[in-house]
C-alpha cells in the first residue's frame, strides 16, 4: 500500500475574516523533492506550519507517513526536520552548540547525541568552524547550520521554508549541494517554499502553484512550462495562474519587514 510521504485532506485555516488555506489536497511522494510556490499571502506557509505541528488545523486532515498530525503531534515531530524562514540560530552560540541545543530538543538518545552533533556538522561541511560563534558565519554558512539542527534528528521528511532567502548564488548552491547529496544518502522526502523559480526548476521533482489558499497547478516543472509551450519558463507559469500585478500579491509591510530583516541578518 502506497502512503504518502505529506497528506492534507480538505485543509482549511481562516484568520479572522481572512481565509489563508481554502479546503486544500495535497499529497508529497515519499523520497521527491516538492516544491511549494506562490506569492506572498498564498497560504505556504501557514500551510507548513499545520504540517509541522505548530498551527491546529481546525478543518481538515494532515497525515505525516501516514502518523495523523492532529492526534499523534508527538511521533509527527518525530519524523520532521523544519528549517523556517526566520532565522533559528542563536548568534551567541557556537555552531557545535546551536546543533547541540536542537538534538536535546529533537530528544535525540543522550549516549549518541555527541557522535550526532559531529556528523551533521561534516554534513553540511561546517566542523572546521564548529566551534566558533556562529555570529562570525557568512549567510550561507548560517543557513548550513540551520540545516544541520534540522537534519540532527535523522528526520524522514525535511521541510524548508524559503531556505535560501537573501543567498548569494553560490552560498545558494551550497545550501541545496548539502540537501542533494544527504537525501541522496539517506532517501528522504524535502518539501520546500521559495519564490526562486528557478530553483524550484532546477531542484524540484514537482512543484504545487498556490494562490489565495489553493492549489491552482501541480506537476513537475517540465509539465508546467509545457502547458504554455515550448518556449515558457516557471516564472510564466507563476503570472498565468496569479497575475503579475505586484501590488495585489506582494503580501503585507509586515511580510516585506519580515523577510528584509530576514535577508539582511544572513547577508
Amino acid at each position: 500500500m502506497w502512503i504518502p510521504a505529506v497528506r492534507c485532506t480538505g485543509l482549511t485555516q481562516r484568520f479572522g475574516d481572512t481565509v489563508a488555506v481554502d479546503n486544500l489536497d495535497l499529497d508529497v511522494a515519499p523520497g521527491e523533492v516538492f516544491g511549494l510556490l506562490g506569492p506572498n499571502g498564498a497560504g505556504k506557509t501557514t500551510t507548513i506550519r499545520m504540517i509541522t505541528t505548530l498551527l491546529k488545523a481546525p478543518k481538515g486532515s494532515i497525515s505525516v507517513f501516514g502518523v495523523d498530525v492532529a492526534s499523534r503531534r508527538t511521533a509527527v515531530r518525530r519524523l520532521i526536520g523544519y528549517v523556517p524562514q526566520q532565522l533559528s540560530a542563536d548568534a551567541t552560540l557556537t555552531g557545535r552548540e546551536n546543533v547541540a541545543l536542537f538534538a536535546r530538543l529533537y530528544d535525540v538518545p543522550r549516549r549518541t547525541r555527541t557522535e550526532r552533533v559531529a556528523e551533521v556538522l561534516a554534513e553540511v561541511d561546517l566542523a572546521d568552524v564548529a566551534d566558533r560563534p556562529a555570529k562570525t558565519y557568512s549567510g550561507g554558512m548560517v543557513r548550513r547550520l540551520e540545516l544541520a539542527q534540522a537534519l540532527v534528528s535523522a528526520p524522514h521528511l525535511l521541510i524548508l521554508d524559503e531556505p535560501t532567502v537573501g543567498l548569494d548564488p553560490v552560498a545558494r548552491d551550497g545550501v541545496w549541494a548539502r540537501i542533494e547529496e544527504i537525501k541522496a544518502a539517506t532517501g528522504m522526502t524535502v518539501l520546500v517554499t521559495t519564490h526562486l523559480m528557478q530553483e524550484a526548476d532546477q531542484r524540484c521533482d514537482r512543484v504545487a502553484l498556490m494562490h489565495r489558499g489553493q492549489i491552482r497547478a501541480l506537476g513537475t516543472p517540465a509539465e508546467l512550462r509545457g502547458s504554455l509551450g515550448p518556449d515558457a519558463t516557471l516564472d510564466d507559469v507563476f503570472r498565468a495562474y496569479t497575475g503579475d500585478r505586484l501590488g495585489e500579491h506582494a503580501g503585507t509591510m509586515r511580510d516585506v519587514r519580515s523577510t528584509r530583516r530576514t535577508a539582511g541578518r544572513v547577508s
